[in-house]
């Protein structure tokens, strides 16, 4: 199950865990150590992005790519907040999705998966 952060407080506990730094977006994650395994999720944008159009559509993009990431690198009981940043309106969404896979492989300590393309290694 999947919730949305609400409260200043919540930003600001996650603001103070792990954290990946990309070139359009950046992802903070928190492990709320409750027992409540519902995945927590907030999205900010700010001013800097652009008008309220264009914040408004960098977040709806980063909704999208959550919704599609954290079903399978997520971790129950943890909140993220995803950040634009300037590029997150004008990206495409293939280097969208490829950060966010980044940057939940490296707050979850997953390894990414090795390239099945080209010859086999002996």
């Amino acid at each position: 199950m999947k919730a949305s952060l609400k409260t200043r407080k919540d930003f600001l506990a996650a603001a103070r865990a792990q954290k990946w730094v990309g070139a359009v977006m950046l992802v903070q994650q928190r492990d709320r150590e409750d027992s409540d395994a519902a995945i927590r999720v907030g999205f900010t944008a700010s001013k800097k992005v652009g008008n309220a159009a264009q914040r408004s559509r960098a977040k709806r993009r980063l909704r999208a790519l959550s919704a599609e990431l954290l079903p399978d690198h997520g971790r129950p009981g943890h909140d993220y907040v995803w950040i634009a940043k300037r590029g997150a309106v004008i990206a495409p969404f293939g280097k969208l999705r490829r950060d966010g896979e980044r940057a939940l492989r490296a707050l979850t300590g997953t390894k990414e998966p090795e390239a099945t393309t080209g010859a086999p290694k002996p």
